[in-house]
């Protein structure tokens, strides 16, 4: 093998612990910045202890299910197999409590610079805080990854199907966790945000974030443990089932198709061939978090400037520089791969950007101010409007997918599929950052209404939310859009799985084992939705009645007199318990559900259910994420002034606020939970298809 090869496989890990060590002196130099007066600091305090003891709990709970989770995998596969789970899980929940505690410590400085009135200061301070997460997810990715590649794959491995089986559990590992801190984040922090909304914004007319109001502070945990924590093992899991899943087909493709693949060359054989095959994923996630390193750097150049425009010429930055570095990659003498595979690589990255800049503009324009218009005439007509927008903003980035597809499967075949996927997630690095610093901005919020910083920073902190609304629904599109690629392509390591077999697997459709498969798989994705929304309507109930019971038996608490002091403790701890009861139930359905269809149905039906899963699901989670989006902005858009004869308070004000209380749980617990779920039951299928 060339001295190329090994070079670059082996940077991927290394430059993963560099990422790692940058990610850590960029949380230091945030920790040295003013973190605000005594009120400030024990109310960012209050949101960082109840991050973590939820966090605590959390793992708590999941070590019982992965302690389970790794003797069945021991038992029925092999133990490479079951510490290479250990590994993603344990490395999932990592990546969730570091961005958790750069969260938390950059909330407060982000408040500090707006009162300041440093919007530009503001920005950068929330903007390095989500660094610090991207950074993290990027290189412990790197590093997980990168570090089993080297150990199972080594150039004299001359098995590489049994090779690559090992690593397969690390991504089922990072997608089981993620599947129930997801849900278990987004439970939390909705029940306490829908919550707080009803009794204190439309019920008692106090402001968001009011300190009168018990809810809030665990309205700030939840943002860390659901957008942050559970975010960043969200996108952990895709960023390594989008490298792994291309590995595994790579690794179960025949000799032909491989050779179709390599540049001509008649003294290069399918087995080396094969090796840079799988190595390609790698090396394109090492390009994306070099390219995403950049970027970061870069928006100290562009912090003082229109804020929206400074995040997403960042995103443009990293995207740009990996392509130019995976065309330069190809064009390598060294490398045998032909270099028609640039062509899935562009247009996966471009399949990204245009799903990015479909997700602002049905979150931050247009259609926005559609759903303003029908809030002038009631919460009715704001929640058909919104769900209406919701649907449209589905279409384009379904037909983006369709056409990488078609591109990337006409210069690659499904392999070029696969690498797409992997191109659109390879800057992982600058995506989970944008996505991460809308939290930290909203924490900034809610810490600066609490401690009385006045109008003019809520103001610059009010814009910040704003645009976090956006990024956020941003990085849900690279995570959906890249999951119905992932899934297409372990769909073909699936089948390839049984090339060879005794018999054959029949994927026609007149096989009604495989439509059946479709039904079943289709029937998922309602489910989880079915159980989060029915879960985040429970527990807000009952911190509603419990914000209810405060403001009616604290003596002068909704009045704001001297000593009258909620019991916030009490609203975290019903949604710590809320979210972690409910969790369970959609967590265990979805793991459940493919085991048995594979064992009692066949495989036909399995691979049905995954085509089900991924169609249902992507559809569910674009509309689910972006209508949420677009609710919360038309309700921030009259908060701020730009709707003409509307203010706080007005009826279309109320209006929207139910709009908005409608779509969090859309946004930030179903929405995202069904990214998770695709990705998880392809990658469970492609583990148990062996034993098929």
């Amino acid at each position: 093998m060339s001295t190329t090869y090994s070079v670059l496989t082996w940077a991927a890990p290394v430059f993963g612990v560099l990422a790692f060590i940058v990610a850590y002196r960029m949380y230091v130099a945030l920790q040295a910045l003013p973190a605000g007066n005594a009120r400030m600091q024990e109310i960012s305090g209050a949101i960082r202890d109840g991050a973590l003891a939820y966090l605590k709990q959390q793992a708590l709970y999941l070590s019982w299910f992965i302690g389970v989770a790794f003797l069945a995998i021991l038992y029925m596969l092999k133990w490479e197999t079951a510490v290479c789970f250990l590994l993603g899980a344990g490395m999932s929940l990592l990546a969730g409590f570091l961005g958790m505690k750069a969260a938390t410590m950059a909330n407060v400085r982000t408040a500090q610079a707006a009162s300041d009135k440093q919007p530009g200061q503001a920005l950068m301070v929330a903007f390095n805080g989500g660094a610090v997460m991207g950074l993290t997810v990027a290189a412990l990715g790197l590093i997980g990854v990168g570090a089993l590649f080297l150990y199972f794959l080594p150039q004299e491995v001359q098995d590489v199907v049994k090779g690559h089986e090992p690593i397969i559990g690390f991504a089922m590992g990072a997608s089981s966790v993620a599947l129930f801190a997801r849900v278990g984040g987004g439970i939390y922090t909705k029940a306490a945000d829908v919550g707080s909304d009803l009794v204190g914004k439309v019920e008692a007319g106090i402001p968001e974030d009011d300190p009168r109001n018990p809810g809030v502070i665990a309205d700030n945990v939840g943002d860390n443990v659901g957008d942050v924590a559970g975010m960043g093992a969200d996108i952990f899991e895709s960023y390594v089932t989008c490298i792994i899943g291309c590995l595994a087909l790579a690794a179960t493709m025949s000799d032909a198709n491989i050779m179709r693949l390599l540049k001509v060359d008649p003294a290069m054989t399918a087995k080396t061939g094969q090796f840079w095959l799988m190595a390609t994923p790698l090396i394109l996630g090492l390009f994306g978090a070099i390219s995403s390193f950049v970027a970061i750097k870069w928006m100290g150049f562009l912090k003082d400037g229109d804020p929206a425009k400074a995040l997403r010429f960042s995103v443009l930055i990293a995207s740009v520089l990996f392509i130019i570095a995976a065309g330069i990659f190809l064009l390598l003498p060294s490398v045998p791969l032909t270099t028609a595979l640039w062509m899935p690589i562009l247009f996966g990255t471009l399949c990204g950007i245009g799903i990015g800049l479909a997700t602002e503009y049905y979150t931050s324009s247009k259609p926005v101010f559609e759903i303003v218009t029908a809030s002038k005439t009631g919460p009715a007509t704001c929640v058909i409007n919104g769900i209406a927008v919701g649907f449209r903003s589905v279409a384009i980035p379904l037909v983006l997918i369709v056409a990488a597809v078609l591109i990337s499967h006409h210069f690659g075949d499904v392999y070029g599929v696969a690498l797409a996927g992997v191109a659109m997630l390879s800057t992982t690095g600058i995506i989970m950052t944008v996505d991460a610093y809308g939290p930290i901005a909203d924490n900034a919020g809610g810490i600066s209404e609490m401690s009385h910083l006045g109008s003019d920073t809520r103001a610059i902190t009010d814009k910040l939310d704003a645009l976090g609304n956006t990024t956020a629904a941003i990085g849900k599109g690279f995570a959906i859009g890249s999951a119905g690629l992932t899934a297409l392509a372990v769909f073909g390591a699936y089948t390839q799985t049984f090339t060879g077999a005794a018999e054959k697997i029949d994927l026609s459709i007149t096989n009604p084992m495989l439509v059946m498969g479709v039904f079943v798989g289709a029937i998922l994705p309602g489910l989880v939705v079915a159980f989060t929304m029915q879960s985040v309507g429970k527990a807000a109930g009952m911190i509603v009645t419990e914000i209810r019971r405060q403001f009616r038996e604290i003596s002068g608490l909704l009045e704001g007199k001297e000593g009258a002091k909620p019991d916030v403790s009490r609203c975290v701890e019903i949604s710590t318990k809320a979210a972690l009861t409910e969790m369970r139930a959609p967590g265990l359905i979805a793991l459940i559900t493919p085991i048995v269809v594979g064992f009692t149905m066949g495989p036909a039906a399995l691979a049905g259910l995954l085509l089900g899963t991924t169609v249902v699901g992507v559809v569910l989670g674009i509309f689910m994420s972006n209508t949420g989006g677009a609710w919360d902005n038309a309700k921030k858009f009259i908060e701020q002034g730009l709707v003409e004869g509307e203010k706080k308070g007005s009826d279309a004000h109320k209006a929207a606020v139910v709009g908005d209380t409608v779509g969090d749980p859309f946004k930030d617990t179903s929405g995202p939970a069904l990214n998770i779920l695709i990705k998880m039951v392809s990658i469970l299928s492609l583990l148990i298809a062996p034993l098929l």
